[in-house]
């Protein structure tokens, strides 16, 4: 399939994260952009603003006329339903129909692809891989899985010929690309629900970094039973940070490359799992011959994505942090970081746990993760794209907790706990709906202080 011969592209769910970023490419390189989607978004409104047509209707006669003919290409995400009308109208007059990831693999071919793959830190770090090349002038698209500060926007640039993509192992989306730069950040078991065991998500990561086949290509963590180039921190490695400290609420680290250290960056990103989500970054640019005085100017300028460890509220008496921490290691990486930066403070976590399946499968790690706050405020599990599981609740979650300030709250009743506690340092965290919540939370907080 050539794309250059698609006029019309139609999005069914436009207004999910990873969809609405394509359909922006999509607008950006001149073709007719319409979809539909569920509900109505700050996403689709955006979209709409930009000069996208959306509806929130299952109508086959919402589809523009001019979108019936052999020039259209039709997008579908995972979570529409196989009933849904419109897109079995266009599957039993055989459309071209292709998932998200089917056209990233698309487009990546025809493109010079750096690809972020890992379990964690794929968004962060290729929003900064994205904002270090598009800083530096290059020819770049940047398909981001948030919304990044600096550009208000999940897409970076509006470059033909090089992009940046996240390589998601969910439903093994990222085989689908065609990388000629990678790394990989992490290889947690998760998505087990997809994989079944931790061996068949790692025998997933292995086959995506056999598409670098040269290796010198390809950036990894020194623990990933995978041959890569290895980024480290405070350790020898080709790539390494070292010389961290804390000026100004912010990092200041030195980095070796192969051939040159650069001195004094400035991150202004919290926690130590963003040093190796920066060091990829810096790694892959570096590789590509992206300038250090560049690398570390575009570093400095980077102000993070939204619902990435992103502070609401920042007073001396009151710090809220909101971020979209879903699984056990991540939720570690959170607390690590406000620990760091708000020592012998009284933190108050308020947790919505994401997926039925994912709740069961790391029960005891998320237990552990969520005991290590001061305080917990457990929302019940946001499904998804799942049926409830007999037995599998917060209630549960929560007994397995060891901490004693826990509860289990309805959303109706979360500000006003919120507002009971003593903690001055608030954190909001999940990947459901709770970022939903994020403004209401903050205006009851700002008017207490």
């Amino acid at each position: 399939m050539n794309l250059n011969q698609i006029h019309n592209v139609y999005f069914i769910g436009i207004g999910g994260i990873g969809m609405s970023n394509l359909a922006r490419y999509f607008k950006n390189l001149g073709k007719q952009v319409c979809g539909y989607d569920k509900t109505p978004s700050v996403l689709t409104s955006e979209l709409i603003e930009s000069g996208i047509s959306i509806h929130f209707e299952d109508n086959i006669n919402l589809i523009p006329s001019d979108f019936y003919n052999e020039n259209t290409l039709v997008i579908v995400t995972p979570a529409v339903p196989s009933a849904h009308s419109e897109w079995n109208y266009f599957i039993e007059r055989d459309y071209i129909i292709k998932k998200r990831a089917e056209v990233l693999g698309l487009i990546t071919k025809d493109t010079f692809c750096f690809a972020v793959a890992g379990t964690h830190g794929k968004t962060t770090t290729s929003g900064i891989l994205g904002h270090i090349l598009n800083e530096a002038g290059a020819d770049v698209t940047a398909f981001i899985g948030g919304i990044v500060e600096n550009y208000n926007s999940n897409l970076i640039g509006n470059g033909k010929t090089i992009t940046v993509v996240e390589a998601d192992e969910f439903d093994r989306s990222f085989l689908h690309l065609h990388p000629n730069i990678a790394c990989i950040t992490s290889m947690d078991a998760d998505h087990l629900d997809i994989y079944g065991t931790s061996e068949a998500i790692e025998e997933s990561f292995v086959e995506f970094a056999s598409k670098i086949t040269d290796k010198s290509k390809l950036f990894i963590t020194k623990e990933l039973p995978i041959e890569g180039v290895i980024c480290a921190i405070n350790e020898e490695a080709v790539y390494k940070v070292f010389n961290v400290r804390i000026g100004d609420g912010s990092y200041v680290f030195d980095v070796q490359t192969p051939t040159s250290v650069i001195k004094d960056i400035h991150f202004g990103l919290p926690g130590k799992h963003n040093l190796m989500n920066v060091l990829m970054a810096i790694a892959m640019a570096d590789l590509f011959g992206t300038p250090t005085k560049v690398i570390a100017a575009a570093v400095a300028s980077f102000k993070g994505i939204k619902r990435r460890f992103s502070y609401q509220i920042k007073t001396v008496d009151k710090v809220y942090i909101d971020d979209y921490a879903h699984h056990p290691t991540e939720i570690n990486a959170v607390n690590q970081a406000v620990r760091e930066l708000y020592p012998n403070q009284k933190v108050l976590a308020v947790f919505q746990p994401h997926l039925f399946s994912r709740t069961r499968d790391f029960a005891d790690d998320f237990a552990k993760s969520l005991s290590a706050f001061d305080e917990v405020l457990l929302l019940d599990i946001y499904p998804a794209r799942e049926l409830p599981m007999e037995g599998i609740n917060s209630q549960w979650l929560m007994e397995k907790m060891t901490n004693n300030n826990k509860k289990l709250v309805e959303k109706e009743d979360l500000i006003a706990s919120i507002l009971k506690s003593e903690a001055t340092v608030i954190v909001t965290i999940g990947a459901g709906n709770i970022g939903e919540l994020v403004p209401s939370i903050k205006k009851a907080i700002n008017e207490t202080l």
